[in-house]
């Protein structure tokens, strides 16, 4: 592509490392039934939500039981926000945001997690300043891998989709933006690092490298 006009960051694993927190929850769950959850299965999830595979279903299909999910989602929870207590921005983000804006790039957040968790995250942090819009779950028809949420990010920064850039770290996001007519660089993290990203335009070790890679 040719220079890009703005760029679309994805939130969990890119900005913040959420994903192996919320892994290593689902493992223990796992590992808890005498069965384990490889990345490469679990990352089936990874940037979209359960419609797409299920650990929850995945768990049920190998133990031939049922769970009560409530209960054990509540503890899961509770684990992941002890884990993510005082986690700040994945090193590389701040820097790439202000190249970013000191070039004159819009940015969106592009995720397919909640408001709630994404623009919390973003206050908490204090980079919500860095971003025009962040289009999450429910902003859109439907979520990654489909298009949709890329394409209104697009239309709410008035940019053509083919003039934006993602940065993602999953293989459903990837597809999202390709779908949606966008180029990706992906920058992987502790649980995507195993996947193969072949049809990214570009892989960057962490988005510290973003100011050399322009």
């Amino acid at each position: 592509m040719t220079d890009p006009r703005a760029v679309l960051l994805d939130f969990d694993g890119v900005i913040v490392d959420t994903e192996w927190a919320i892994y290593q929850s689902w493992h223990r769950t796992f590992a808890g039934e005498g069965h384990p959850l490889p990345l490469e299965i679990y990352n089936q999830c990874i940037g979209s939500d359960f419609d797409t595979w299920s650990p929850k279903t995945h768990l049920e299909e190998l133990t031939g039981g049922s769970f009560d999910w409530h209960q054990i989602d509540g503890v899961r929870r509770e684990a992941i926000t002890a884990e993510l207590e005082g986690t700040g921005p994945i090193p590389g983000v701040v820097t790439a945001l202000e190249h970013w804006r000191a070039a004159g790039l819009p940015l969106a957040v592009v995720s397919s997690s909640s408001h709630g968790w994404v623009d919390g995250w973003l206050e908490k942090l204090q980079l919500d300043h860095f971003f025009q819009t962040t289009v999450c779950r429910g902003d859109a028809p439907r979520i990654k891998p489909a298009p949709d949420l890329y394409l209104e990010a697009a239309r709410r920064l008035e940019i053509p989709p083919a003039d934006c850039l993602v940065i993602e770290d999953s293989l459903n996001g990837m597809r999202s933006a390709h779908l949606a007519g966008m180029a990706v660089w992906i920058v992987p993290n502790r649980v995507t690092e195993c996947l193969d990203f072949k049809e990214a335009e570009r892989l960057l070790g962490s988005l510290a490298e973003v100011a050399s890679a322009w």
